[in-house]
């Protein structure tokens, strides 16, 4: 048991040296593939990965907290990270361009697809235990249960590749964008009124069940030392999310997504099994058939994604936390599988998920990231109740929906 122990904390020591020459070892190399932009966005998604395992920057659980609970820090949290993206993004979109750059928001169509999209994804965030950044930052910092998560998240992906055509048909809003429809100020001032009536409401429903607003837990670190071991404030993580986001605007001419490569991964993986995806008419979009033909590093998604599991890595590694557990109940197991075909179903449907709907939507000025919104709040209302299945230790209170 002695000789175990040192064993275990040598492969602790080595991970963030593994996790760090990973990424290392890959940006050279789509440096050379692909070009150096495409080798800053795969360390832009590692630095994504460190922000989000340090500072625990979930969705899920700040929205399950605040529906069970009413503990509202983390969706205030989340307020702050809009406001600031708004700050950022709305004079950069409005203008067209960022250091030189052309760049475009996410703008999508507001209408049934979005609402049944993010509602089943609000349901799978709490049966599959995380949403799309999430499950990302988590199966890198160790997670295996989030594995089974990730899988049937690119298998749900899949699945709606060869449906969204007829959700897409159904009746919806054209695409809108509150930047050049009211002008910049105007949404502005819009966007930032809405988030801070949100945040006032939080503190009211807050106080008013618990008496005071609850305190930040205290850290054993300081300093450098926990800006590299953890953990993070969550307005760190809010502040490093946002610059990241519009670094990625600047670098990719558009926000940070990440959904869009789960169905590419699955759609190269079924034609190498033998179906031709390629015959179905979401492939046979230009943007995304091009995207089937192309090599995955030629991918944008792909590369931040694969830059978000090796950040995770690195930032568990630096924690001394990273140590996968393969003893999942079975109930859990279940849920994850569940939960993973909602998610990829959902943010199909839905043009996006709480990257490129919720948190780049909205910072784009688009309607849609607001359709999303109060669809995918309402799914992880119902997706809260549905947890007590699956997880047979949590009870939802009599009161849930209530003050």
């Amino acid at each position: 048991m002695s000789s175990a122990l040192p064993l275990a904390a040598e492969r602790r020591s080595a991970t963030p040296l593994v996790a760090g020459g990973l990424l290392l070892l890959a940006a050279l190399a789509l440096n050379s593939l692909v070009d150096s932009r495409q080798a800053l966005l795969l360390l832009v998604g590692g630095a994504l990965g460190l922000a989000l395992y340090h500072a625990s920057f979930g969705f899920t659980s700040a929205w399950r907290v605040f529906i069970v609970e009413r503990r509202g820090a983390g969706l205030r949290a989340q307020m702050v990270l809009l406001a600031l993206a708004v700050l950022l993004f709305f004079p950069a979109l409005g203008a067209g361009s960022l250091f030189g750059q052309p760049v475009t928001g996410f703008v999508s169509p507001a209408g049934t697809s979005v609402i049944v999209g993010a509602f089943l994804f609000g349901i799978g965030m709490q049966l599959g235990g995380g949403c799309a950044s999430g499950t990302l930052y988590t199966v890198g910092g160790g997670n295996a249960r989030m594995l089974v998560t990730l899988l049937f998240f690119c298998i749900g992906s899949l699945i709606a590749t060869q449906h969204v055509d007829w959700w897409f048909a159904l009746p919806a809003l054209a695409p809108l964008s509150l930047v050049h429809s009211l002008g910049v100020v105007p949404a502005l001032a819009l966007n930032l009124a809405v988030f801070a009536l949100i945040a006032v409401l939080t503190v009211v429903l807050e106080k008013r069940r618990h008496g005071a607003l609850e305190r930040p837990a205290a850290s054993a670190t300081a300093g450098l030392q926990r800006f590299l071991r953890g953990p993070w404030p969550l307005l760190w993580g809010a502040l490093a999310l946002v610059l990241l986001n519009y670094a990625t605007l600047a670098l990719a001419g558009r926000p940070w997504g990440v959904t869009s490569a789960f169905a590419l991964w699955s759609a190269k993986a079924a034609q190498g099994l033998g179906l031709d995806v390629s015959a179905w008419a979401f492939w046979q979009a230009p943007a995304n058939a091009k995207a089937l033909a192309a090599p995955l590093w030629q991918d944008i998604t792909t590369v931040m994604n694969v830059g978000i599991v090796l950040g995770a890595l690195l930032a568990a590694g630096l924690a001394g936390r990273f140590a996968p557990n393969l003893n999942i109940p079975r109930r859990s197991l279940l849920a994850a599988v569940f939960g993973g075909l909602l998610l990829g179903y959902g943010a199909r449907l839905a043009y996006g998920c709480n990257i490129g709907a919720y948190f780049s939507g909205i910072a784009s000025g688009s309607l849609h990231g607001w359709l999303w919104v109060a669809a995918a709040f309402a799914g992880n209302t119902f997706g809260v109740r549905l947890r007590p299945l699956f997880f047979p230790g949590e009870s939802v209170k009599p009161t849930l929906g209530g003050c």
